[in-house]
């Protein structure tokens, strides 16, 4: 019998882990189907639009991610403390971003003055969102059930898209953590539907090697009402990396990105006996192959938001609750 989730995720132990979600029967509802010969590729890039911005919104950080035919992989920490840093304002922004919320909320939020017990409901409404804007649960939810609907609308059918619940593993050492991430970013290579890192598609690796993701479509496609249509925060970084000569009480993952291209190239050359994909052996060196410059990658991670700073929003300004 599957553990309670509360079992599974403990802020206490650690706040880092891997989870993974699965279609139903396992079938090929985001690659190729070898069965019906029907392409579901573009869903992929669903996926991955989704989670960036639901990340941008939560207090999470994705570590890695790889997006398959049949399921998806997603590294990240929880960071519950960053919400107690939120006015309510703030997390009202975030939330009414996903949902609209009951009657009295949007009648708060559009400025109608609200009796003192009503006020109180307000707040006692902020105090729960606040919660669930830094729990992982959540932050599935509100990834999985929307994919669902939009490929079964796509398919014009009903019923589950996605295994019924997600699976976690908590990661409770540096090592378990790199360990995981290098497993995550090397799965395309491992299924043969990718040679190299550089080459696996929805993938953090190849997002971090050349980050190519449009701010402006991910949102577009968000074609649910209440569905991030009225997102108005600036895209989240994937975690950084802490390169060398940084502060060692700096957040990020402990671990340079160059030394983490060569961790990642090293594994994928390594042969194993129960995966048939591997990086051939002939290729150069990742650093040589994408023609690495340090000083130019640390430039682009820490300038991030200035490449993505467009913000997308309501026009109505939230209170500040009292």
């Amino acid at each position: 019998m599957p553990r309670p989730r509360k079992e599974l995720v403990c802020l206490e132990d650690t706040p880092y882990y891997h989870v993974v979600s699965r279609c139903v029967r396992r079938t090929f509802l985001c690659g190729i189907d070898t069965t019906s010969g029907k392409n579901y590729e573009h869903r992929r890039q669903w996926i991955v639009n989704r989670m960036r911005l639901i990340a941008s919104l939560f207090a999470v950080e994705i570590y890695s991610y790889a997006v398959m035919s049949n399921h998806f992989h997603i590294v990240l920490k929880l960071c519950p403390e960053q919400t107690e840093q939120w006015t309510p304002t703030e997390v009202l922004e975030r939330w009414t971003s996903l949902y609209k919320g009951p009657l009295l909320l949007q009648r708060f939020i559009a400025g109608v003055a609200l009796q003192p017990p009503e006020l109180e409901t307000v707040n006692s409404c902020i105090k729960i969102y606040r919660k669930r804007l830094g729990d992982l649960s959540w932050f599935m939810k509100c990834l999985n059930e929307p994919i669902a609907r939009k490929a079964n609308k796509e398919d014009q059918c009903t019923g589950h898209f996605w295994e019924a619940r997600f699976k976690s593993q908590a990661l409770r050492s540096d090592k378990a953590l790199l360990s995981c991430m290098t497993y995550v970013d090397l799965n395309p290579i491992r299924a043969t539907i990718a040679n190299t890192p550089e080459e696996s598609d929805y993938t953090s690796i190849q997002e971090r090697i050349a980050p190519c993701f449009d701010l402006a479509t991910a949102i577009q496609e968000q074609t649910e009402p209440q569905s991030l249509m009225h997102f108005n925060l600036p895209l989240k970084a994937l975690a950084p990396f802490k390169e060398t000569g940084s502060d060692e009480d700096s957040t990020g993952i402990p671990f340079s990105f160059k030394d983490y291209l060569q961790l990642v190239d090293y594994t994928g050359r390594m042969i194993r006996g129960d995966k048939r994909g591997f990086i051939p052996g002939h290729l150069p060196p990742i650093l040589k192959r994408i023609q690495f410059d340090p000083k130019q990658w640390v430039e682009s991670a820490t300038q991030f938001e200035k490449h993505f700073y467009q913000r997308f929003g309501r026009t109505t300004l939230i209170r500040n609750a009292s």
